[in-house]
């Protein structure tokens, strides 16, 4: 802020003004003046002394103006522009149009996480023209904020503050998808190191585990190398599916993915994804954790072979009979309390490799916890009850196909004579109920066994490490709900793939913004697991980031003080002030943020 003099018709003024940066309508800088304050004519303030003016000025700087009613200005208090903006009826401006910004943010992460500088880098490596960047921010932005089909998601090219791509032929999609398959390997090494140097991912531990996704088919695909087959659906659809392979860290970051055909075997998964991604990767020796779907002994043998270990769920039901007798001892317990015990010892067993077998040791870990106890009988409650009531009064019930296909496992296959045909009544029933092994099975709720190639692991860290493994399902209810990865509907093997892989990328970026929030609350303990927000409310929010051309070139943001919004742009250190922003400072907002 500085004085002068301003002439108005022979009469000269004082007043107090600023020079304050500005843009022209077509966003090139300028500078502007303000009016601050109209202080009155000259002759009512001069004393008369020699070189007044000057001796004005210079009070003013050192914060003790000549003139009282300037000192509220000394403190160099900011400035509060004043817009000057109207609207007439019929204006087009009238009507406003909300664009999205929080693309801004997924674009810094996809910066910092190296997937810009990879696909600038191996472009070169291809004779594609068009924008190949342009259409991986599209469908990365699309599957974050508004999931949607590949041509539905290029639609939404002007749905943003500024177009991504200029000159867009949709089908170009396609062609991107042909990209990220032919570099995936070499994409997901990059991101990794990048994920290593700059985030601090750690592979200690690699968590490992499948699901699978439905195709609007109703038929599987005859050609036998595609993966649009039918298998065992997580969500028991009866239509052809896909399976996937998730590696994840101990961040709760995903590393890799592999695909699979739907009706692949979950332990069949294992050896072919570690070969095909994490071993590419370059690590040192790391514990693979998995469920029981994982464990076979040959898997467990590759693992040790390869220098590294695992902790892996294991069966007790499929158990032989000395290890099931062990487990349900009482014995040797390490009791925490009522609700919580464990014990373990060390085996050897014979594994099968190929044809020949192999010789392993590991350490058998078996807890009970009240916690699962209660699961387990919540989800057999009304097979349990259906077993009651049939023992009070069989004659009164007529069996399912259900419940047939639940009891055939407790029944005594001997009082079956099959050759003569004979037609028992309902009330003798009872007759054919193993009411010991019903006991039995109800006396294993509450117990499970973990294998460990870690021998002189502590059994509770082996416990604790094993339920870090619920953090991929959680990944699986973001892809499958958040992100709407399924079902799919592209055809070929490679776009499948890509498809999938388009998903890791937007969970990554979303994992990435999680742990921000996480690392930004009060107080700093051991969060590892922790989410911040929901990807469903990191999705909702993300899209309330908005802005609106007013008009002259002035752009508004909208709900920035959403509570969600608010936290996500806290945690990334945003500042969004009060203000009217014009196109070149809606880019410094963007180039200013800190995502590392």
């Amino acid at each position: 802020m500085f004085i002068e003099i301003n002439d108005n018709n022979g009469t000269k003024y004082l007043r107090l003004v600023e020079s304050k940066r500005a843009f022209t309508k077509t966003g090139k800088p300028t500078c502007k003046k303000y009016i601050i304050y109209t202080i009155g004519r000259l002759e009512s303030f001069d004393d008369g002394k020699p070189d007044y003016i000057t001796r004005l000025k210079e009070s003013f700087k050192k914060g003790n103006p000549l003139i009282p009613s300037l000192k509220e200005y000394v403190d160099n208090k900011p400035i509060r522009a004043l817009y000057d903006i109207s609207f007439k009826e019929g204006d087009p401006d009238c009507i406003g149009h909300n664009k999205l910004y929080a693309n801004a943010l997924i674009e810094r992460i996809m910066q910092e996480i190296g997937l810009t500088p990879f696909v600038a880098r191996y472009k070169e490596f291809t004779h594609y023209e068009f924008d190949l960047m342009g259409f991986i921010r599209l469908l990365i932005y699309g599957r974050i904020l508004n999931p949607a089909s590949k041509i539905a998601t290029m639609n939404q090219n002007n749905d943003y503050y500024s177009d991504i791509i200029k000159d867009i032929y949709e089908y170009n999609v396609y062609d991107t998808l042909d990209f990220l398959y032919n570099y995936r390997v070499n994409l997901t090494n990059w991101i990794n190191k990048r994920l290593i140097s700059h985030f601090k991912r750690t592979t200690n531990l690699i968590y490992y585990d499948v699901t699978n996704f439905f195709f609007e088919l109703d038929h599987p695909d005859e050609e036998e190398d595609s993966v649009r087959k039918m298998g065992v659906s997580k969500e028991n659809r009866k239509q052809p599916i896909v399976q996937m392979g998730l590696f994840m860290d101990e961040q709760g970051i995903p590393i890799s993915i592999e695909t699979f055909p739907g009706n692949t075997l979950d332990h069949l998964t294992m050896k072919k994804a570690l070969t095909h991604t994490v071993e590419g990767l370059n690590l040192d020796r790391f514990i693979f954790v998995g469920d029981r779907g994982m464990y076979k002994g040959d898997n467990a043998y590759y693992l040790v072979e390869q220098n590294n270990g695992y902790i892996i769920s294991k069966s007790l039901e499929k158990t032989n009979k000395d290890e099931k007798d062990w487990a349900y001892n009482q014995d040797d317990y390490t009791i925490i309390s009522k609700d919580f015990k464990y014990k373990s010892h060390i085996i050897k067993r014979k594994v099968k490799v190929i044809d020949e077998y192999k010789d392993i040791t590991e350490k058998v870990v078996v807890y009970f916890s009240k916690k699962f106890y209660d699961k387990q009988m919540h989800e057999n409650q009304s097979f349990l009850e259906f077993i009651d009531k049939l023992v009070k009064s069989p004659e009164s019930f007529r069996i399912t196909k259900t419940q047939a296909s639940s009891l055939r496992k407790f029944l005594k296959p001997e009082l079956i004579n099959n050759k003569t045909g004979e037609i028992l009544h309902s009330k003798d029933i009872k007759a054919f109920i193993d009411f010991d092994k019903i006991n039995k099975y109800k006396a294993s709720f509450g117990y499970y066994q973990i294998v460990t190639s870690e021998l002189d692991m502590p059994d509770q860290k082996v416990i604790d490490t094993y339920h870090g493994l619920s953090q991929i399902e959680d990944q699986f209810r973001v892809m499958k709900s958040d992100l709407e990865t399924r079902p799919i509907y592209v055809r070929t093997n490679e776009h499948i793939h890509s498809h999938l892989l388009i998903c890791l990328l937007s969970l990554i970026i979303i994992r990435i913004i999680q742990n921000k929030i996480v690392s930004n609350q009060e107080p700093a303990t051991e969060k590892k697991w922790e989410m911040g927000l929901s990807g469903a409310r990191i999705q909702v929010a993300l899209n309330k980031w908005t802005i609106a051309e007013i008009t002259n070139g002035y752009y508004r943001f909208n709900d920035i003080d959403n509570t969600d919004l608010k936290l996500i742009l806290d945690s990334f250190d945003i500042k969004i002030e009060n203000k009217l922003y014009r196109k070149m400072e809606l880019l410094n907002v963007k180039t200013n943020i800190k995502v590392l």
